[in-house]
């Protein structure tokens, strides 16, 4: 009896496959940063603040989330930013300590900019993305 825990040569392929066109994507994002002016942590700190649920404001601490980087991190890359006008600092108004992060106009614009461009791109690469999920998915549908 075969071992059903195993990984199949279909599914190493098709998890390379997935694997090959995120890279791809995220290779194009990099470009696409570079070519604005702007690294690539900073066009997903942007995204993260605009992009954040409910509000368009974030704390520091929320973004370092967001991003899966320390909060000193975050703090020198909001500094970055600050320093490139992108974003802006608001002091929480029920608490001092607590301050918020949103985009200038100057981050508006770049963030825009990006995210038509992404937009595009994750258009083009939407039908193989599904494609290799179905795939994935009807593979481990197989083995259950």
């Amino acid at each position: 009896m075969p071992d059903s825990s195993r990984v199949t040569k279909t599914e190493y392929e098709v998890l390379s496959e997935f694997r090959y066109t995120l890279r791809r994507f995220l290779c194009f994002s990099e470009h696409a940063a570079e070519e604005i002016g702007v690294s690539t942590q900073q066009h997903q700190a942007l995204l993260a603040i605009m992009g954040f649920p409910g509000r368009e404001k974030i704390t520091i601490g929320e973004l370092a989330e967001r991003l899966q980087i320390r909060h000193h991190s975050a703090v020198g890359l909001v500094n970055r930013l600050e320093v490139e006008n992108l974003v802006e600092r608001i002091p929480a108004l029920n608490d001092r300590r607590q301050v918020f992060l949103s985009l200038t106009g100057h981050g508006l614009s770049i963030l825009e900019r990006l995210s038509k461009t992404h937009r595009d791109e994750l258009h083009l690469l939407a039908p193989q993305l599904r494609l290799l999920l179905e795939r994935l998915t009807k593979l481990s549908e197989s083995r259950n």
